[in-house]
């Protein structure tokens, strides 16, 4: 009996030592694509423009339910536009895909891949990412929001960083006018 005893207490303390020191796998949710969206909103002196692109595919990274990390693959042949119609719609979203832009038959996909994420609140988050566009990668920071299977964030992207030149003023002096701001904006609302 006494050596059941001890058997079964020195069983229980090496299960206790084995959980104490062993950390939980993160647990990976896939990003349901059809059910996730991605609007974007450019601008230019005379106005803006937006529109919609897809996600190909994603996951979320959590650990004890505390985000942890995630990365996301972008079709940027599928870059839309939804404030025009027509003919105008068809020529925007034409040159949103030519070389002038984002020369989606060289660069059809873009990514995002978290780096580091800090929790700053319930449910609240600073991520910092590398974004890579048009083949050249830049790292970006944002605030994102999970709530239970949903979770939201909003992105400013500098194009100029990416070579997406344009009616940049970055690149070209005298548009006047014609001018596209550098910044655009994504507002991405994700379920898993």
């Amino acid at each position: 009996m006494k050596n059941s005893i001890k058997s079964l207490a020195t069983l229980v303390m090496v299960a206790f030592m084995t959980f104490s020191f062993t950390t939980l796998e993160e647990d990976k949710k896939q990003i349901k694509t059809d059910q996730s969206k991605v609007v974007w909103k450019g601008y230019k002196v005379t106005g803006s423009h937006e529109g919609v692109i897809s996600i190909t595919s994603g996951h979320l990274l959590f650990n004890n339910a505390i985000l942890t990390g995630g990365s996301f693959n972008i079709d940027m042949t599928s870059i839309t536009v939804t404030d025009l119609e027509g003919d105008s719609k068809g020529q925007l979203e034409g040159h949103l895909k030519s070389d002038d832009f984002f020369g989606i038959a060289k660069f059809p996909s873009a990514t995002l891949v978290f780096t580091k994420v800090k929790a700053i609140g319930k449910n609240a988050y600073t991520v910092t990412g590398d974004i890579t566009i048009k083949g050249k990668t830049e790292s970006v920071s944002f605030n994102f929001s999970v709530y239970g299977n949903k979770a939201n964030a909003s992105l400013k992207i500098d194009r100029s960083k990416f070579d997406v030149r344009y009616g940049s003023t970055s690149f070209f002096d005298g548009l006047k006018d014609k001018a596209i701001y550098d910044e655009f904006d994504l507002v991405v609302d994700l379920e898993f």
